[in-house]
């Protein structure tokens, strides 16, 4: 069996690894920086007449043209259960609205974004204290499994795709340096999880001293003060030899920062950079 992987980001690398050690023929890898729309790219993919196609975190819509081609057709694995989540961020939309359970569904592609039909899916519990990192290195690994064990029923028909519900479909976005904005008028957890989910791109960040400050890793105090020990909102302050920052509900550690201009570095090496940050105020 011939197969073509469209590739995305470095972070898919298992799914192209575990087709290989199953002895699948990748025969072709067309990455995100490929242009479809190249003529001689297309010649290139329908001469090789590929019997599946397999695509993971591409990025782009494929053309109906190179649908038509292979006999099995366009597998897709997307990092949410469908069709909850489609679009091109999942983990971080998971992560915000912070469910406990996301996972992976493999699917056939037809012209629609994440709509096709769902050949398998498996679940994966989101853990308080993962960042999106390890979320998304984990349910890659999980989907590379997955990829492996159905393939074969696939292609045998012991597996028959199944419709999605359409009318549960939600949809996420691509989020911008202005959603990673801090407003800590919020409680402490959401705020915790807007960092988990987007400190990496487009990145959580706040402002110190007319300075962009990007925080990089963080925790959740889970303890209120008394009414006359409240800080103002924004207000850095030392607790327990923990430098945290008042939000709406509770406090948030402060872990590892990054001022406008200098390094990334753990927040107690910054205040002794800068021994003007305890007492002042993030905006």
């Amino acid at each position: 069996m011939k197969i073509v992987y469209f590739s995305g980001p470095q972070y898919t690398a298992p799914v192209l690894l575990a087709l290989k050690n199953a002895d699948f023929d990748v025969a072709l890898t067309v990455t995100s920086q490929d242009k479809l729309k190249d003529t001689y790219l297309f010649d290139q993919f329908k001469q090789l007449q590929p019997d599946l196609c397999i695509v993971a975190a591409y990025g782009k819509i494929i053309p109906k043209k190179y649908l038509d081609v292979p006999k099995y057709g366009f597998i897709n694995i997307h990092p949410s259960l469908l069709p909850k989540y489609r679009g091109p961020s999942p983990i971080k939309t998971a992560i915000l609205n912070r469910d406990k359970e996301t996972g992976v569904t493999i699917i056939l592609i037809d012209e629609e974004m994440d709509h096709g039909e769902i050949i398998s899916s498996i679940k994966y519990e989101v853990l308080r204290d993962k960042s999106y990192k390890d979320i998304e290195r984990d349910l890659w690994d999980l989907g590379s499994k997955l990829l492996i064990e159905v393939l074969p029923q696939y292609i045998s028909e012991r597996i028959k795709p199944q419709e999605q519900d359409h009318a549960q479909a939600t949809y996420t976005k691509k989020f911008n340096r202005e959603d990673g904005r801090i407003d800590w008028s919020e409680p402490a957890e959401k705020i915790y999880n807007k960092i988990r989910a987007l400190s990496d791109e487009p990145g959580a960040w706040t402002t110190w001293k007319g300075k962009i400050l990007n925080i990089r890793q963080t925790a959740c105090l889970e303890v209120e003060l008394p009414n006359n020990e409240v800080q103002p909102l924004g207000t850095i302050i030392n607790v327990d030899s923990q430098i945290a920052v008042a939000t709406g509900k509770c406090y948030l550690i402060l872990k590892t920062i990054q001022l406008e201009g200098g390094k990334e570095m753990d927040a107690k090496s910054f205040v002794n950079g800068h021994s003007d940050f305890l007492g002042s105020k993030l905006k």
